[in-house]
């Protein structure tokens, strides 16, 4: 059975795993990253994949590598990352000159949307589209069975379709890209203003929070909406509703047959998913009319982007 490495780089840490067909981690690493550093974060996903191999003693068929970015058409080069400092870099080149081994790049929404459909959420069908929901919005596409990257290696990027024109300014530089109203960071930007606006439904946040709304997090206002405080599950039910009507969007084009959503912040579970699923049905197109797709959590957690990289690296 042929074993692959598959390796997560993200800005805060590089996280690595021997795979076996079967999508069994037979071992994992885990270094911080060093996001500023190009030849540092190279060197250490070097010397994961050195210890790794040397710790299950059995040879190794490739290695796929997940990264925040745009990746290009041949899965070779990162063109540009937001988070760390890659700048049309050369990585498989270097990677596989330095560990003697094949290698495959991918973008780390891709990655985890192909670990979902091979492992875990998406098994049993041929059509998916993964929504991630930490930071930002991510996701993945997968028709037909193959993943989609589009004609230059950099689709799927959902999180930076335009819902609002003229709204909020974005970190790609554009304004109004809908992750500035579905994600993590948006869940607390809008807790927040929500909370100045109207401290006495929010006083259990606040105290919470050391009674600072700057001390309003994402996973504190979780917390309290799964204890059943009325304004933070408000703040989940519109998080729930932007996400809902932007993955309608998306369906009228992709018309997946099932969507799985992860990221952080989808452990709330069906505090988010119900007013998702219920925004979702009110704004697809043809509803009533046509098959729906399924809404499903994803299963596989922070693993997701490790398991699918060492799985493409079986697919070069």
């Amino acid at each position: 059975m042929t074993l692959t490495i598959g390796v997560d780089v993200g800005g805060t840490k590089i996280a690595a795993g021997v795979v076996d067909e079967t999508g069994r981690l037979l071992a994992r690493g885990r270094r911080e990253s060093p996001a500023s550093d190009p030849e540092a974060i190279e060197a250490s996903i070097v010397e994961l994949v050195v210890e790794l191999r040397a710790e299950v003693g059995r040879p190794i068929g490739g290695v796929g590598v997940g990264a925040a970015g745009f990746i290009d058409a041949s899965r070779s080069t990162i063109l540009f990352s937001p988070n760390l400092a890659w700048r049309d870099e050369p990585l498989r080149a270097d990677l596989e000159r330095l560990l003697d081994l094949p290698v495959v790049i991918e973008n780390d929404g891709n990655a985890a949307a192909w670990g979902e459909f091979a492992y875990g959420a998406g098994r049993d069908v041929d059509d998916l589209l993964l929504i991630t929901v930490g930071t930002g919005v991510g996701g993945g596409i997968v028709l037909d069975g193959e993943l989609r990257r589009g004609a230059f290696g950099i689709g799927g990027e959902v999180g930076h379709l335009r819902v609002v024109p003229g709204g909020r300014l974005c970190g790609c530089g554009n304004h109004g890209c809908w992750e500035q109203y579905a994600s993590g960071s948006a869940l607390v930007a809008d807790a927040r203003i929500a909370a100045v606006a109207d401290p006495e439904a929010a006083a259990d946040l606040i105290t919470a929070a050391g009674g600072d709304v700057a001390g309003i997090t994402g996973p504190l206002v979780t917390t309290l909406a799964a204890g059943g405080d009325a304004f933070a599950r408000s703040r989940l039910a519109e998080l729930g509703r932007w996400l809902g009507e932007g993955i309608a969007s998306v369906s009228a084009v992709l018309d997946p047959a099932r969507i799985v959503v992860g990221g952080g912040v989808a452990a709330a579970g069906d505090l988010l998913l119900g007013p998702l699923a219920e925004a979702f049905g009110q704004h697809l197109i043809g509803r009533g009319h046509r098959p729906a797709p399924e809404i499903r959590p994803a299963v596989l957690g922070n693993d997701a982007g490790m398991l699918g990289a060492a799985d493409l690296a079986r697919r070069p």
